[in-house]
């Protein structure tokens, strides 16, 4: 595991592009694991720059989304299919067959869920896999107590997540309780992680997953599991860490300099 603490979001948001445009030059047809929420952002508007500035080609990237809340259509505004169109896939030039996002209105969504997993194992596996973090430690939707070897599935989201991601939807809009979610396990199997975190508030379960036991009780913890596993923060998300001073040691002493 890695940690490279950044004294900005938007160049912790720039390092982590650099490792998602390294995958991408070095494998065309990269297949890339790919995050919602706010966190991400500054990532996808450093990839289209990118694209658009420097050539950053997407034309057989095959891209596959963690996870979607049920019961919200493509087109409604707080749906990950629509977070993704606006905010990554519409600026870029992916191709619309290579985009795989879970459908939240599936009429039979265990079927659907193999499915999805079997729709990753075709493409070759996951080479990037790129995730934000829950203020209890949850990656994906995979809420504490979840299994670290779990598979794609429906999941009932913690009072804890739907207050988080109440401030996303209008006024007496109900947050949906229900998502399809990658699993821990699935999540596990790509050759490649990166987890951003920014933020005070995400600071507590940052320490725990990077620091604490590996345990179903803070999802991120797995990643200690992972050998190619890099954690993006923000000075204010690595406040918590007892190591922060090795680590930020650590990213000074590289072979090359800093990260």
């Amino acid at each position: 595991m890695e940690v490279i603490i950044s004294k900005t979001y938007d160049e912790l948001s720039k390092a982590a592009a650099k490792a998602v445009a390294k995958t991408v030059n070095s494998k065309p047809n990269a297949v890339l694991g790919l995050a919602t929420g706010s966190t991400p952002l500054g990532l996808y508007k450093e990839l289209i720059r990118m694209h658009k500035e420097e050539g950053l080609d997407f034309s057989h990237v095959a891209t596959f989304n963690l996870d979607e809340y049920v019961g919200l259509r493509p087109s409604h505004p707080q749906s990950y299919h629509y977070f993704m169109h606006e905010n990554l896939f519409n600026h870029i030039n992916i191709a619309p067959h290579n985009v795989h996002i879970p459908s939240a209105t599936a009429g039979n969504y265990r079927a659907f869920c193999e499915s999805y997993e079997k729709s990753i194992a075709a493409c070759g596996g996951i080479d990037l896999q790129v995730l934000g973090i829950g203020s209890d430690g949850h990656i994906g939707f995979n809420e504490p107590s979840s299994s670290l070897g779990s598979r794609t599935r429906i999941k009932t989201l913690t009072k804890q997540t739907l207050d988080d991601n109440a401030r996303f939807f209008k006024d007496g809009e109900k947050v949906p309780i229900y998502a399809i979610t990658m699993g821990v396990g699935t999540i596990l199997e790509a050759r490649e992680i990166i987890l951003l975190a920014t933020g005070a508030g995400k600071a507590e379960a940052v320490a725990k997953a990077i620091e604490g036991p590996v345990t179903s009780m803070n999802t991120a913890s797995a990643l200690q599991l992972h050998r190619e596993a890099t954690f993006y923060l923000d000075e204010a998300a690595a406040g918590k860490l007892e190591m922060r001073e090795y680590f930020e040691w650590i990213q000074a002493n590289k072979p090359g300099g800093a990260a």
